[in-house]
């Protein structure tokens, strides 16, 4: 959804429903599930805020299996003009909260991508106590009790152990 910042009326739009922005993710196995933004237009600036609801496939970073990732996002951002001739604008830290949008017309979409994507998890998991894959012959620990043994040794040690070893025997 795109909006010319000069036809935003002073009172602000505000934007509600999944279906208001038509295929906001380029793969269509995400989902927005729910939106609510109210845009206001504040001098040659855009503010934008609300929260969203999306629905992200995964993989689980310990078990490798698929799941469904639900994102919940609130959102502040402020819009301002591209400068005119600056490809490169540099930012002081009162402005990371800042975007810039350019030829009098902000894209909605791309904001509500942007902020699903960036509440992803770095390393997703399907659940908190996932046990993840046997590291000896690779199966799930979460569907079948694995029998394999883990030696747990580490040749960087072994004079470590030795040591040990000797102490304790004497």
């Amino acid at each position: 959804m795109k909006i010319r910042v000069s036809e935003i009326p002073e009172e602000g739009i505000r934007i509600e429903g999944s279906e208001s922005i038509s295929e906001p993710f380029a793969d269509p196995t995400w989902a927005l599930r729910a939106l609510s933004l109210f845009v206001e237009k504040e001098q040659s600036d855009v503010l934008v805020e609300g929260s969203l609801e999306a629905s992200v496939p995964l993989q689980c970073s310990r078990c490798l299996e698929s799941f469904s990732f639900s994102v919940q996002s609130s959102l502040a951002v402020r819009y301002a003009p591209r400068p005119v001739g600056k490809d490169e604008v540099e930012l002081s830290p009162d402005d990371l909260e800042t975007d810039f949008y350019d030829h009098d017309l902000l894209d909605l979409a791309v904001l509500v991508r942007a902020e699903t994507l960036l509440a992803l998890p770095m390393k997703p998991l399907c659940r908190e106590e996932c046990r993840g894959v046997c590291s000896i012959c690779g199966g799930n620990k979460n569907l079948i009790p694995c029998a394999c043994t883990v030696k747990l040794s580490d040749p960087r040690l072994e004079p470590l152990r030795s040591l040990a070893e000797r102490l304790h025997s004497q």
